[in-house]
């Protein structure tokens, strides 16, 4: 539980220390309370002792109430203030991954996990279990042999709590994969809805995961038994403690080495003292999965925020420096050895057969994945070098698969920032999608749904086409920008292309259609990961449509020596 001193949290932890000293002081009261009625007020019969013993006792339980209330309000703010420091870290990770093809840990409900945890039971009886060894001292000093039987009672306990520890693990490591496979199952099925649904698959879909979901209850159900066999067995040995501490303590009143007050008292202190321990071997499954989130989050550090040295704003130079790039060392690479540069201003398309690794290489130009090999430079400086907000402001992308968000076509357009209308408009009559957004209902401000479910297929690809062209990058990247476009969005994306060329602006475009490449100044053929050919556009176009093979084609030079495009 090292993580409960982590610096964020630190000063929290040490008030909710505070007020359970506090807390804890105040609850020796009624023990004292039980010891002084029984030895005082019992002898006497004095009434107004007991009154004057009372006062105290209700004061001290006001403030025992106010220091348990305080706890738990520095605790939850201690939850908030974990996910305030890891949540938007974490949810960058995920995206992150997400873009880079692969899916790793559910960092957010590794947080999520850590301030329920704060709130929860559990970790009030850590804070509780730290006054265990004070109370059997006090009990020790009413009589040696009451603190032998507590003592036994509490490393009875501990023991018991260890071996919960070490039952509880593998059961809480299985249910966690189990559910992780059946929330990610659940998240492919919803991301290809749209296929499901047409094709009468929902039964089947729901069925798989059904079967993951049976897997997981079973492996829940195994914790959860392991769990509720332990916490049972412990509230058992509690109240059996409290029987033989209490009967040990009327031995030692008849026997009179003791009075019936410290029988009273040590019996309410050792109930005291072992609550602890069996709230934690109760709430040991939330403290298991709370630690495993932290390791995880300590094993995979979170994408942060990184500062670093502005650079120049970048005019679309392009070099890319024999780069090569695979998913595993089992499997061939995707790209390899890829070198080509690109003046700015100067256009390339990419084609090539499927799987040949045509989005994998945008993907690397992009730098939302590292190649093993070469490098990717964007005017001169290494792509994963630069801070990646200004790198974003200087690039346009758009995606195979259009990605839109719900709310307006502005929103959208403006990349979620805050539109500037103005640049808004711009990037939209760019993209020669102005006359059309002006045709939706509430034009720019039409509600699009949710990844703009109320537009068509074309209608989205212009709208992220303007999306790519807003705040006038240096480099734009298209993967198939016309795979939805009827004939009028051709013709608006040709006309798109050339003003590009117009200002300036470096494109990369991998896509199929004639009309669309005419408009380029290279062409590069990947196949199998590797450029065959690389040439002037109506060169390589001339001999693609003569059915010549790849091979004869001009190709890039040796990886030794970089490509420099002619003009």
């Amino acid at each position: 539980m090292g993580w409960l001193l982590a610096r964020q949290i630190r000063p929290y932890m040490t008030l909710a220390a505070l007020a359970s000293l506090l807390l804890n002081l105040a609850l020796l009261a009624p023990a004292l309370y039980m010891l002084q009625v029984f030895d005082r007020v019992f002898a006497s019969g004095s009434i107004e002792t007991l009154i004057m013993l009372s006062v105290p006792l209700l004061a001290m339980l006001v403030f025992g109430h106010f220091m348990d209330a305080a706890r738990a309000r520095v605790l939850a703010a201690a939850g908030r203030r974990v996910e305030a420091a890891l949540a938007p870290a974490a949810l960058a990770s995920q995206i992150h991954d997400s873009a880079a093809g692969t899916r790793g840990e559910d960092s957010l409900r590794d947080v999520a996990q850590l301030r329920g945890m704060l709130a929860s039971p559990a970790v009030i009886a850590l804070f509780d279990a730290c006054w265990v060894p004070i109370y059997l001292l006090i009990i020790t000093l009413m009589h040696p042999l009451l603190g032998g039987v507590a003592a036994a009672g509490a490393l009875s306990l501990v023991a018991l709590n260890a071996l919960t520890e070490l039952s509880t693990r593998r059961h809480a490591e299985q249910a966690r994969q189990a559910s992780l496979a059946a929330r990610g199952h659940a998240d492919r099925l919803c991301r290809n809805a749209e296929t499901i649904v047409a094709m009468g698959m929902t039964a089947s879909a729901v069925a798989g995961w059904e079967s993951l979901c049976r897997e997981q209850h079973a492996r829940q159900q195994e914790l959860s038994h392991a769990t509720a066999r332990l916490s049972a067995l412990a509230r058992m040995m509690r109240q059996g403690l409290q029987a033989a501490a209490l009967a040990t303590g009327a031995w030692l009143v008849i026997g009179r080495h003791a009075s019936p007050g410290i029988m009273i008292a040590a019996t309410i202190l050792l109930g005291r003292a072992l609550q602890p321990v069996e709230l934690l071997i109760g709430g040991w499954k939330t403290l298991i999965e709370a630690r495993g989130a932290w390791q995880r989050l300590c094993a995979r550090p979170l994408q942060a925020a990184q500062q670093r040295l502005a650079l120049p704003t970048p005019k679309g130079r392009l070099d890319v420096e024999h780069v090569s790039f695979g998913f595993s060392q089992q499997r061939a690479p995707m790209i390899r050895g890829v070198t080509f540069s690109l003046a700015p201003g100067e256009s390339l398309g990419i084609v090539g057969p499927s799987a040949s690794g045509k989005t994998t290489l945008l993907r690397l130009l992009l730098g939302v994945r590292a190649p093993q090999a070469g490098t990717v430079r964007l005017d001169g400086a290494d792509i994963s070098r630069w801070d990646r907000a200004a790198l974003g402001r200087a690039v346009g992308y758009l995606a195979q698969d259009v990605g839109l968000f719900a709310g307006s076509v502005a929103a959208n357009i403006a990349r979620l920032t805050t539109p500037d209308s103005a640049a808004v408009i711009r990037a939209a009559e760019l993209a020669q999608a102005h006359d059309m957004i002006l045709r939706l209902p509430d034009g720019y401000d039409t509600d699009i749904g949710e990844g703009g479910c109320r537009l068509s297929a074309g209608q989205r690809q212009r709208i992220a086409l303007a999306r790519a062209l807003y705040g006038d990058p240096c480099l734009v990247i298209l993967d198939e920008p016309n795979a939805n476009l009827d004939d009028e969005g051709d013709t608006a994306l040709c006309a798109a292309l050339r003003a590009l060329k117009e200002r300036g602006v470096t494109v990369i475009l991998v896509g199929h259609r004639r009309s669309v490449m005419n408009q380029l100044d290279r062409i590069a053929v990947l196949r199998n990961g590797k450029i065959e050919a690389f040439g002037a556009a109506q060169t390589v176009l001339t001999r693609l449509r003569d059915g010549a093979k790849v091979l004869p084609f001009p190709t890039a030079p040796a990886a030794a020596e970089p490509l420099q495009v002619a003009q």
